[in-house]
């Protein structure tokens, strides 16, 4: 499976920069407002734009070992994440609002740094054949996770999560206010 790597090391990179500009640009007042078509607040939204990241350097660590499976072995365990949607669903929700309370916006830069230089390194060293290995996923979990992943999808999906998201930011920071 290919995958263009110099698209995502660029992709990597508008979001490193989109996301620095976010929280060099909002005030607290910003980071405490209600964002557009959600219940969290920026702050709690910039968290869990981050969170995709985060989860996504484990999935990548699943794929990397459940993929030496028979394809259709991993189809049980994508059923039975879709079954127990409704709890993950609330435990998305109420991470950010925990987290967001902890780890300063700073922090959550620091973090997404460190996050996207492993994944360009990770993905780096992946062959054609190590991108094209996968397994089956929770499609109800996501909007963006496909009923089968490859790892060469796995590298584009927190970005297209962070987009989604950050579509949603509001105040005069907004991509959507014509400031960034």
């Amino acid at each position: 499976m290919d995958v263009d790597k110099l698209a995502v090391h660029e992709e990597l990179e508008r979001v490193r920069a989109g996301f620095a500009r976010h929280i060099a640009a909002m005030t607290p007042a910003d980071l405490d407002r209600v964002s557009n078509g959600t219940r969290w607040t920026n702050r709690q939204l910039l968290f869990h734009m981050l969170f995709g990241y985060i989860i996504v350097r484990r999935l990548i660590w699943m794929v990397k070992l459940l993929s030496h499976l028979p394809n259709f072995a991993t189809t049980p365990f994508a059923t039975l994440l879709n079954a127990a949607t409704k709890p993950f669903n609330w435990l998305n929700y109420i991470g950010p609002v925990g987290a967001a309370r902890i780890i300063s916006p700073a922090r959550m830069q620091r973090w997404l740094d460190r996050l996207t230089v492993w994944l360009e390194r990770d993905m780096n060293r992946q062959t054609a054949t190590g991108l094209g290995r996968g397994m089956y996923y929770p499609t109800r979990w996501d909007p963006y996770f496909k009923r089968y992943m490859t790892l060469a999808d796995l590298y584009r999906y927190p970005t297209q999560h962070f987009d989604h998201h950050d579509r949603q930011l509001s105040g005069p920071q907004s991509p959507h206010n014509g400031s960034t």
